[in-house]
């Protein structure tokens, strides 16, 4: 199981990393570690891939890649501190506006972000 965080800014702005091996724009998360809880494993994810700590909020959907058959539970997240840094997994790290987040995701990462 992955996990993914939907980092929200109190201005509106969202969390987003540009993968390192794709070059995709994505929200920040990845999989799950054997024991690890699904908010702490967001909370690591999120920090690992952006620098950005953040506060667990609620789930706020669940979604399957049927190609790969990964299913990704997005928790809607709050930051509590760090500063933005890349990382071997990502080569940008932006808050999007909402705007922004529809031109450079593709759809099924901007729906996880935008609720659209």
């Amino acid at each position: 199981m992955s996990v993914a965080g939907a980092v929200v800014r109190e201005d509106g702005r969202v969390l987003a990393i540009r993968r390192a091996d794709n070059g995709t724009w994505e929200p920040p998360g990845g999989v799950l570690e054997l024991a690890e809880t699904p908010e702490a494993g967001v909370r690591r994810e999120v920090l690992e891939e952006t620098g950005i700590h953040v506060d667990v909020d609620n789930l706020t959907g669940v979604y399957k890649n049927v190609a790969r058959g990964i299913v990704a539970r997005v928790f809607r997240c709050e930051p509590s501190g760090g500063t933005e840094h890349v990382s071997d997994e990502s080569t940008a790290v932006h808050w999007l506006t909402p705007e922004e987040v529809s031109e450079r995701m593709s759809e099924v990462y901007a729906i996880r972000l935008l609720g659209r």
